[in-house]
């Protein structure tokens, strides 16, 4: 009979080898893998080249610019994700028993909202679970949740993925805004069809001319198309260009409110919603999972109690 006993030793040495494949594959990058797992460049590495070693197949495509995994590399990955998922799943409930949160929550959220508005609720969190973490990401692209590695996306949205917990934070609403400067100089627009002769600072979409929207106390609706010398993919930047008095903007109100409260930019056409441009609320989203982890959960909680208020 074949004695087995050094072969399985070897192979149960490796269940770390074969989750920092599966975390290579979802990152993209020993450099990023090795951030999530908490190691060492070189260790990752070195765990990946005594996988292929013991596998005796190349699991790994390299090249100067990219990661990739081969046929048998992916094979194995897609293999055992459910099993390391569940040991991830089965560990964070069994940690949570404890009782105080604790542990890293990775979050990802626009950069103008969670500079002005997640940021600053962030100490009085961190100062009460003192055992907890928080890694943010400031992006305004969509990122997948699942396969960078994100615990929690806040996102300005009217309608969450149905494939994803999305839990409402807050309500929010958008606004048409410009400087007394600009108003002065150009007039002050009483309808929106007005706009089009107005210089408008808009926020790019892809594979859509600009145009903004409207909605009017009786349920009206108006779209009109915009143009103007400058346009961004950001709120900030886009108040910030209103306050220079380069034209009108259409802000969410947690990018607008500082500055209509001091009187630097005045809110136009007030009989008129804006809608479109921007979500109707503010979500905590996560994908679906069986157990959600206490930290997570005490943010959530924390965000929606400090949120519950709006912004103006």
């Amino acid at each position: 009979m074949r004695d087995t006993t050094m072969g399985d030793a070897r192979i149960e040495g490796l269940w770390a080898h074969v989750h920092a494949l599966g975390e290579l594959a979802r990152q993209g990058s020993y450099t990023g893998a090795a951030r999530r797992l908490g190691i060492s460049k070189a260790a990752m590495s070195q765990r990946i080249a005594e996988l292929e070693r013991a596998a005796g197949v190349p699991l790994v495509q390299r090249t100067t610019r990219s990661v990739r995994l081969t046929e048998a590399g992916q094979q194995l990955v897609e293999a055992t994700r459910e099993a390391y998922e569940q040991i991830e799943r089965s560990f964070a409930s069994v940690r949570d028993l404890a009782g105080e949160p604790r542990g890293i929550v990775r979050i990802t959220a626009p950069v103008a909202l969670g500079r002005q508005q997640i940021v600053p609720r962030l100490a009085d969190f961190l100062r009460r679970y003192p055992q907890v973490r928080v890694e943010m990401d400031l992006s305004d692209r969509l990122v997948s949740l699942a396969q960078e590695g994100f615990d929690l996306a806040i996102r300005h949205t009217a309608s969450p993925p149905d494939t994803h917990v999305a839990w409402a934070l807050c309500e929010t609403r958008s606004w048409l805004v410009a400087s007394r400067a600009y108003l002065r100089r150009r007039g002050e627009p009483t309808h929106p069809r007005e706009l089009e002769a107005h210089d408008c600072l808009a926020y790019p979409r892809p594979g859509a001319a600009p145009a903004w929207s409207f909605e009017a106390r009786d349920g009206t609706r108006v779209t009109v198309p915009v143009r103007g010398s400058f346009a961004a993919n950001n709120s900030e930047v886009l108040r910030e260009a209103a306050l220079q008095g380069l034209g009108l903007a259409v802000l969410p109100d947690f990018s607008a409110q500082q500055a209509l409260q001091a009187g630097r930019l005045r809110a136009v056409l007030p009989r008129w919603r804006p809608v479109g441009a921007f979500g109707e609320r503010i979500y905590a989203i996560r994908p679906y999972s069986p157990v959600v982890p206490r930290a997570v959960q005490a943010l959530v909680a924390h965000l929606r109690e400090s949120l519950q208020g709006g912004f103006v």
